[in-house]
């Protein structure tokens, strides 16, 4: 889709996103806007997911509530979705409720991560893990990303729009000299971008791939993630998109892949999907 097209009609049921909204003070949970996923994944092309593993990961930098004499608190917010689950929220709707907590008062810390479990876990209805974190905690989660960067391969970029026909094989020569060898793999960019579906805004993320199967062109597989920097979608289903391309052109023995999106209205979002159940430590990269 260029990005001047509006989207599908299954990605415009977005709540607030992309509209003028005022912020409440006080604790609201009907400001949650849950999307199902079955609608967003077909507005994406994305149905064939029954099969995959994963879960959407989501970081909150700036969330706030006041102690029962009015004292703030802060922490860092983390939470975990299956894959799964039934509905996504939408990103701008979570962060006004989010906003919400700051001026309503509470017994302690349990009783805020309570309401939040039981009100999220409602929203996504699906299996939820949910942790408040010092702030120290949020800064010595730091890390890098593991595997081989593609970002200095010498490639020439001409697709802005999503190009799965980059998605090839490596050559015999490639092949032979082992350098896309056929064990298991992992390779990462920085170079990433997509748009948001509503409002067109940039969406910047490293992609990381682990991939076991036949050699394949590395060189072309940047060339295709790099083709996503005008195609709309949402986080979650632009993770899928590419985990589905993939697999249909690779047809890997064992492929998961992780997208860690850089932070909006002090939310991150980063998805996953693997073949084969498989534990990623929580990974933060600077950028984030």
């Amino acid at each position: 889709m260029d990005r001047h097209d509006a989207p599908d009609s299954a990605e415009q049921t977005t709540g607030p996103l992309g509209e003028t909204t005022s912020y409440i003070d006080g604790y609201q949970p009907d400001l949650l806007h849950p999307m199902t996923r079955a609608a967003t994944r077909e507005a994406a092309d994305v149905t064939q997911m029954l099969a995959c593993h994963g879960s959407d990961r989501w970081t909150g930098y700036e969330f706030s509530w006041l102690d029962p004499v009015g004292k703030p608190q802060v922490a860092g917010l983390s939470f975990s979705v299956d894959c799964h689950s039934k509905c996504v929220v939408e990103s701008k709707s979570l962060k006004l409720y989010l906003n919400g907590f700051a001026q309503t008062q509470f017994a302690d810390r349990d009783a805020v991560a309570g309401i939040l479990r039981r009100d999220l876990g409602a929203a996504f209805a699906g299996q939820l893990t949910l942790d408040l974190l010092p702030l120290d905690g949020l800064a010595k989660s730091l890390a890098t990303a593991p595997g081989e960067c593609l970002d200095d391969l010498d490639v020439v970029c001409t697709d802005y729009q999503r190009a799965p026909q980059r998605l090839i094989r490596a050559t015999a020569e490639a092949s032979a000299g082992g350098a896309n060898g056929a064990g298991e793999q992992c390779w990462y960019t920085h170079l990433f971008r997509s748009l948001c579906p509503v409002t067109g805004q940039p969406d910047w993320a490293t992609v990381v791939i682990w991939y076991r199967g036949a050699p394949v062109d590395t060189k072309g597989l940047l060339q295709y993630l790099v083709s996503y920097r005008n195609h709309q979608a949402f986080h979650e289903t632009t993770i899928e998109r590419i985990y589905l391309d993939l697999m249909a052109h690779w047809e890997p023995t064992e492929l998961a892949i992780l997208g860690c999106f850089q932070r909006r209205g002090g939310l991150d979002i980063n998805p996953f999907r693997s073949s084969a159940p498989r534990s990623i430590a929580p990974l933060r990269l600077a950028r984030q």
